[in-house]
């Protein structure tokens, strides 16, 4: 049974991948069509890595806006690991709770759970089961399982909303979200550490320069985006095979490190010829942004540290802290200590949203 599954497996991604592969071949983008071969242990990461945060952070990017009822499916992909399922749990709390809120374009909600099997919380929260990667096709880089559970759940779910918002389990939503994107194009975070113009060199094996400038590309990832489904269904397949792609190969993996799979979205978006409005207020990131302000969204990704003064101490395990890390192997506890005075109001809130979200879910730490 188990070798069944994983032929069909290794079939499907072969058959998705030769299609995408035949349509960079068509443009000249010099990828390769042999699959990935097994993972080096060494490479292997369990818990997400930390991208340093400049402390004089550019604010250069524009917002956009959006009108008329659209409706969007949020779908957030996730292993079955304790520290994944947490985090899940939290999300889709407050998804709840906004969902039908004002201004809200909120509409179904789905957690594409990439482990190939039902976990105990299949009742709590809706969910897609999605096939792993073949055992060794991920190289030791998880996270290219997204694309691939993105690509099963296009094809085989029925998606009733015409956008979808691609979201991740460490997101909290802080109100109810409108459809951000418009006119074609879809919405998206811009990240001050995804640069397309600084990598051409590398970018240009997997965007042919007949495709048009280099700052086609949006500085982005596939999460927070909100874009049209039928434009999504064209991008997955690409984003899988570039991002097996660019793992493959041994100049890009180094220049991209952990944020590959993310250049690979914004590859395959403009590639197929999808641009974003670079919307600086979808989220923010405490505790390098302070304020909540209008914004949709905390991503805490970023652990926060700091000292009873209300200092932060970053890089320093501080007095008081939060960080999603310290709980990868259980979820965290009811009514986490609020931080000191001083700490500013991204954090404050954050840590007050996590304890509302645990001190309401039923069997919490079970």
């Amino acid at each position: 049974m188990g070798c069944g599954n994983t032929f069909f497996s290794v079939l499907i991604t072969f058959s998705v991948a030769l299609i995408t592969y035949n349509i960079l071949i068509s443009a000249n983008a010099p990828l390769k069509q042999e699959l990935p071969g097994p993972s080096d242990p060494s490479s292997g990461l369990s818990v997400d890595p930390v991208i340093k945060m400049p402390l004089d952070r550019s604010r250069r990017f524009g917002g956009g806006g959006g009108g008329g009822k659209r409706l969007f499916h949020t779908a957030v992909t996730a292993s079955d690991s304790v520290y994944n399922t947490w985090q899940c749990r939290v999300m889709y709390y407050w998804f709840k709770k906004h969902q039908n809120g004002p201004n809200s374009e909120m509409g179904g909600f789905t957690r594409i759970l990439h482990s190939g099997k039902p976990d105990a919380y299949m009742d709590e929260i809706p969910t897609f089961v999605a096939q792993p990667l073949p055992s060794g096709m991920d190289q030791g880089y998880i996270v290219l399982n997204r694309p691939w559970a993105f690509v099963q759940w296009l094809q085989q779910a029925d998606i009733k909303e015409d956008y979808i918002l691609m979201s991740e389990p460490d997101h909290v939503i802080v109100k109810p979200i409108p459809n951000l994107s418009r006119d074609g194009l879809g919405a998206a975070f811009p990240f001050f550490y995804i640069e397309p113009k600084k990598y051409e060199t590398v970018l240009r094996k997997f965007f042919p320069e007949e495709k048009g400038p280099i700052t086609n590309i949006d500085p982005i990832g596939n999460s927070p985006v909100i874009v049209g489904k039928e434009s999504l269904k064209k991008i997955a397949p690409t984003w899988m095979n570039v991002s097996l792609a660019m793992k493959k190969d041994p100049e890009t993996d180094k220049a991209f490190g952990w944020v590959l799979e993310m250049y690979a979205y914004a590859v395959s978006s403009a590639f197929h010829g999808v641009g974003n409005i670079l919307y600086k207020d979808f989220m923010i990131q405490p505790p390098w942004d302070k304020e909540l302000g209008e914004k949709f969204i905390i991503h805490y990704t970023y652990g926060c540290d700091y000292n009873m003064k209300g200092e932060l101490t970053y890089g320093k395990i501080g007095e008081w802290r939060f960080d999603k890390r310290s709980y990868d192997k259980v979820p965290p506890p009811k009514y986490l200590p609020l931080p000191p005075p001083g700490v500013p109001e991204s954090v404050v809130t954050l840590v007050k949203m996590v304890n509302e979200a645990t001190a309401n879910i039923p069997n919490w730490g079970s």
